[in-house]
């Protein structure tokens, strides 16, 4: 099988064809030949330019025309093109150059101006003379202001005081801010971090311009500049030059009445704000506090009267108009008012609060006796509601001032986290761990926070029941003289927790016996330690500590008179406590002793309970009525105690029971 010879085909182009056939073939283009047809073949036209199809058409036959000649160099085509485009870039850059960066040294881009108007010089003249003028009376004014200005500056009992001194004074105090030619500044406490952030009608933006109808004191001052001391500008306070504009709603006097009745009857009462102490010495420090007052308090009952509809209790409360009723106890209600009064309206503003003019507190707290005549609210000089029918409650208004500033300074005092990747806020007892830490229940109940109003609720339930239980003991001291009650209040108390201390005593028997029992009053509750150790909890009802007070005197009673035998050599048959016969008691059991003389032939019998009275029987021996018998022959049946005979210790002479009770075992011992 012969080989097959490939070969590539001639590209090459015929030149020219001989006679004979033979065929001239055109030389192949070396490099860079080749190099130069390709770099023809490169279009350097522009993106933006267009070039039609008649346009590529005339050039083509252009090119077929001409004959292929060989350049001289092999890229001078392209190099000629390519420097085109440098110098039309270049001169595109020096344009750019002198237009943007120095366009003031080689051309001025203004706009064509109109032609000029033909010059009137009347009119300039008078349009100038009157902007001199102008500026001559404003130029004149400011002069006469400030030479006023500095003459009752140098004036040493000037009666205007100086502008800017009493702006600079109350901008140390206020908050100002200057909104065009105003000066406005803001009553409310946001700044201080107040939590009754609510919106209300009332702004608590006030004005501060200068006082433009200051009298001066042109005719009171002499030729030296100084007042004349026949005038009476010499003893008047110097006026203030500012004029503080607040708004109508925010002027006169407002605060928060509390108030705690009985039905009818008014027991006490507190004031959870005042304004009728103002520190301010210029009147416009004591105008901007008491608006800042009105404003305050608006903003406390707002919020109070908002967590009173929110709470659910047993009892809702009752909110109408500037009022707020809550029930504490059955019965007893709490009474919370805003009473405003403007310089304008002699009467309050706010809530009626009615109770009566002849009631007094002890009844009402007590528990028993009814409320008087009920008459409206009164008001006073000022126009407020005059406290003064109700029982001014220190101990509470003091305990709920306190409350607000706690309430005030938790809001934006918040202790340091530890760990320092701890939450904003946590408290100590949060952070604890190990044995001392909380569990989840802890925890949640720690988290519950109480609003405001409960917060009221409780230190008033707390303040009505310690007044209940003051009232009580003192009514039991003033009925008891025998023993005497003494008790003894602790100073240091909390809000909604207070303790008393009682004595039981008999006057000239201290040493004898002394009964101790301490009471410990809470919101509802009364927690009562007695002097054996025994824990008792009683509720509000003041009968339960009556009867627990009566039953602690009946047996202070025996007891004394139980030490009282021993110091005297009377010997102690026998003490019961709780005695099953006689009369029975209401409440409690009667407690009897018996006591024996030193020689054993007379008997005391004391019975004694906590509603009766203390009974006294005697009993001796010999028996005066023994007479022998057949049936009864020994002599020692005669030993035995006569019957017993009570004694009217009432019409024996001492002092009290204990004193009786001596005279009566010497009487018997002699």
């Amino acid at each position: 099988m012969a080989d097959i010879r490939l070969e590539v085909p001639g590209e090459n182009a015929v030149l020219e064809v001989l006679y004979d056939g033979t065929e001239l073939y055109q030389q192949p283009p070396s490099m860079s030949e080749n190099l130069t047809q390709l770099a023809r073949k490169i279009d350097f036209a522009t993106d933006g330019e267009e070039v039609t199809t008649e346009e590529k058409k005339e050039e083509e036959e252009e090119e077929e025309k001409q004959p292929f000649q060989q350049p001289h160099w092999p890229l001078e085509e392209v190099r000629n093109k390519v420097r085109q485009a440098l110098t039309e870039v270049s001169v595109l850059h020096d344009l750019l150059m002198i237009v943007k960066q120095k366009p003031h040294q080689y051309m001025v881009l203004d706009p064509v101006q109109a032609e000029a108007p033909e010059p009137k010089a009347y009119i300039q003249f008078l349009s100038l003379k009157k902007s001199l003028q102008s500026a001559a009376s404003i130029l004149l004014t400011g002069g006469d202001r400030l030479r006023a200005s500095q003459a009752e500056i140098g004036r040493p009992n000037r009666p205007v005081q100086d502008f800017h001194i009493e702006l600079l004074r109350l901008r140390q105090n206020w908050r100002l801010k200057k909104v065009g030619n105003t000066i406005i500044g803001d009553l409310s406490y946001r700044s201080a971090g107040s939590m009754f952030r609510q919106v209300l009608p009332q702004t608590g933006i006030f004005e501060v311009s200068k006082a433009d109808d200051v009298t001066g004191p042109s005719s009171l001052v002499g030729a030296s500049g100084a007042a004349s001391p026949l005038s009476p500008m010499a003893n008047r306070a110097p006026q203030s030059s500012l004029r503080v504009n607040v708004p109508t709603e925010l002027t006169g006097s407002a605060y928060i009445f509390v108030c705690i009745k009985k039905d009818e009857e008014d027991i006490c009462s507190a004031q959870l704000t005042s304004s009728d102490f103002v520190a301010g010495e210029t009147p416009w420090q004591q105008k901007l506090e008491k608006a800042q007052n009105v404003l305050f308090c608006k903003e406390l009952f707002n919020q109070l009267a908002r967590e009173a509809v929110k709470l659910t209790p047993s009892i809702p409360h009752l909110v109408v108009g500037n009022q707020i009723t809550a029930t504490i106890f059955p019965g007893i209600h709490l009474l919370v008012g805003l009473c405003h009064s403007d310089s304008k309206n002699s009467g309050p503003k706010g809530g009626t609060l009615q109770g009566s003019a002849a009631g007094g507190g002890g009844p009402a707290v007590a528990g028993g006796g009814t409320g008087g005549t009920t008459v409206g609210s009164t008001t006073t000089g000022g126009g407020l509601m005059g406290p003064s029918k109700y029982k001014h409650e220190h101990d509470l208004e003091h305990s709920l001032h306190q409350l607000l500033h706690r309430v005030y300074h938790n809001s934006f005092q918040h202790p340091l986290p530890h760990p320092v990747y701890a939450s904003m806020g946590m408290s100590k007892r949060r952070r604890a761990a190990g044995l001392e830490g909380m569990d989840r229940n802890q925890l949640l109940n720690m988290m519950r926070e109480q609003t405001l109003l409960e917060q009221i609720i409780r230190q008033v339930q707390h303040n009505f029941l310690r007044l209940r239980t003051m009232y009580v003991i003192d009514q039991l001291a003033a009925e008891f003289k025998d023993p005497l009650i003494v008790s003894h209040w602790n100073a240091f108390n909390s809000p909604t927790q207070s303790c008393v201390k009682i004595n039981i005593v008999t006057q000239g028997y201290d040493s004898a016996l002394r009964t101790k029992l301490v009471i410990h009053i809470f919101e509802r509750t009364l927690k009562c330690i007695c002097r054996d150790g025994k824990i008792m909890t009683m509720s509000f009802e003041p009968q339960e500590l009556r009867n627990l007070i009566l039953c602690q005197i009946s047996q202070h009673n025996m007891a004394a008179l139980q030490g009282l035998a021993k110091y005297t050599g009377w010997t102690v048959l026998s003490s019961e406590q709780n005695i099953g016969t006689g009369t029975i008691e209401p409440l409690g059991n009667a407690s009897t002793v018996m006591l024996a003389s030193p020689s054993g032939n007379k008997v005391i019998g004391v019975h004694s309970g906590p509603h009766q009275r203390v009974s006294v029987f005697v009993s001796s021996s010999p028996r005066p009525d023994f007479y022998p018998s057949t049936v009864v022959s020994e002599q020692r049946w005669e030993h035995l105690g006569s019957v017993w005979q009570e004694v009217r210790h009432d019409r024996m002479e001492g002092r009290n029971f204990l004193n009786k009770m001596e005279l009566l075992m010497a009487a018997l011992t002699a």
